[in-house]
């Protein structure tokens, strides 16, 4: 892909990730103060819809990443970063709560759902799963149809054949599953990472902040291992 469209690609995610709306070319010039016209950048976003990267949900309205887009935002532009000092800090006090193993999990998983603002999955010993958060998730625009959180509650209520396959894949470092590679369902990213018995994962929409879910899931990978 030329630098122009995959620099465009990466101002769209972030932009409709952090407002959950439909991105419009004068509002990218506006607020991102892009030396070009709205009308090159209409442009621009009609070859990445054509290849694939986009979708416009309205005619008239502005254009939203596809699974393909966020798969290659996530390729090009997501790294290995930490968290930040005060994230960390939470984190390190959550673990700090007990010395009981699976305590301790709960602990930072709950720290961890507050400070993704999503939920969290974590599977412990054989067949047990413990999750937190699913009302910050279900509280995303994505998921105030109904029919949509109804949707996803069948698919939680199903995972055990999901997450027990899941639990023989070793992830020794944090990876990203967004879409249909989602094992909590297509409308779904998450970021999960192996444990010693078990696995632990932050679960959004599609339009989860994937690069704050990897630095949040490799950060506590640290604290768990120190």
């Amino acid at each position: 892909m030329e630098e122009r469209l995959l620099q465009l690609l990466e101002t769209i995610v972030e932009e409709y990730i952090s407002t959950a709306e439909p991105v419009g070319s004068q509002s990218l010039v506006d607020r991102h103060h892009l030396d070009v016209s709205s009308a090159t950048i209409r442009n621009w976003c009609t070859e990445l819809e054509e290849a694939g990267f986009l979708t416009q949900p309205h005619t008239s309205g502005g254009r939203v990443p596809t699974e393909e887009g966020f798969r290659t935002y996530v390729r090009e532009f997501v790294r290995e970063k930490p968290a930040s000092k005060r994230e960390r800090e939470l984190l390190e006090k959550a673990k700090l709560v007990t010395d009981e193993s699976d305590r301790k999990i709960k602990n930072i998983a709950k720290a961890l759902a507050d400070l993704s603002n999503q939920a969290v999955v974590v599977g412990l010993a054989e067949a047990d799963t413990f999750y937190t958060g699913l009302s910050q998730l279900f509280a995303q625009p994505e998921f105030k149809n109904w029919q949509r959180v109804v949707s996803l509650t069948e698919v939680l209520d199903r995972l055990d054949d999901a997450l027990n396959a899941m639990r023989k894949n070793v992830l020794t470092e944090p990876r990203v599953f967004l879409g249909r590679e989602c094992p909590f369902g297509p409308a779904c990213g998450c970021v999960m990472v192996s444990l010693p018995h078990g696995f632990l994962g932050i679960l959004g929409p599609l339009r989860m902040d994937y690069q704050h879910g990897l630095s949040l899931i490799q950060t506590t990978l640290q604290l768990l291992n120190a």
